[in-house]
């Protein structure tokens, strides 16, 4: 069973504290997409899209969504004030060129060392991994949001990823539903954790080790 959308709307407010005025910010589909929704009215933020958008805005209400404009996964958005449109290919300029402050992007495994693997589920078909490499690599800070595990219980922070690799050594941070963590230096740093769960419940559902940072915070994010 997946996610609530409570839980999945807890982890994109985490997310959304991660964002500062003035910031250019790639998101990945699913949750990453609801992160605008949990941003203060008046924070001037530009959020970019590789289908050619840089300046979107909260999800539409249902029934007023416009059918000619949408994200790279084809859901609907609205757009700000100061929004532009490109083709994809200066949308991914943009991308290469490292004017995209911060990506967020969901993952199927990330290792304690800050590798990414996002983009193929095995047995599925896929049309590629898009635009999640070269963000990846070239995005100044690269959050995470996913479930802590799978549906059948595994781990998806694992000691080193064994589904095919978007890009090595790229995460900065990873949100769950259980908790939250930074990488530095290749190593794997629990900073937060639901104040419904604990240290030991995230160590027996992480497939690695990590360092508990001394001032550890408890949230009810």
């Amino acid at each position: 069973m997946g996610m609530g959308i409570e839980v999945r709307n807890r982890m994109a407010r985490r997310a959304a504290l991660e964002i500062s005025p003035g910031m250019v910010v790639n998101l990945g589909i699913g949750i990453p997409s609801l992160v605008p929704n949990f941003l203060p009215p008046d924070m001037h933020v530009m959020f970019h899209a590789e289908n050619g958008i840089t300046g979107m805005g909260a999800t539409p209400p249902a029934g007023e969504e416009d059918e000619a404009l949408c994200n790279a996964g084809g859901f609907p958005v609205t757009v700000v004030p100061g929004a532009s449109y490109c083709d994809s290919a200066t949308a991914f300029g943009m991308i290469r060129r490292g004017r995209v402050d911060l990506s967020i992007l969901g993952s199927l495994q990330v290792s304690g060392k800050g590798d990414l693997a996002n983009w193929i589920i095995p047995g599925k078909k896929v049309p590629g991994m898009g635009g999640a490499m070269e963000l990846a690599s070239k995005a100044k800070k690269l959050i995470v949001l996913m479930s802590h595990t799978d549906k059948a219980g595994n781990p998806k922070i694992v000691d080193e990823c064994t589904l095919p690799l978007t890009s090595g050594r790229c995460v900065d941070l990873v949100i769950t539903d259980l908790a939250v963590f930074k990488v530095s230096n290749q190593k794997l740093i629990l900073i937060e954790h639901r104040d419904t769960s604990s240290v030991e419940e995230v160590a027996a559902k992480t497939g690695c080790k990590f360092e508990v940072q001394d001032n550890v915070k408890k949230v009810a994010y």
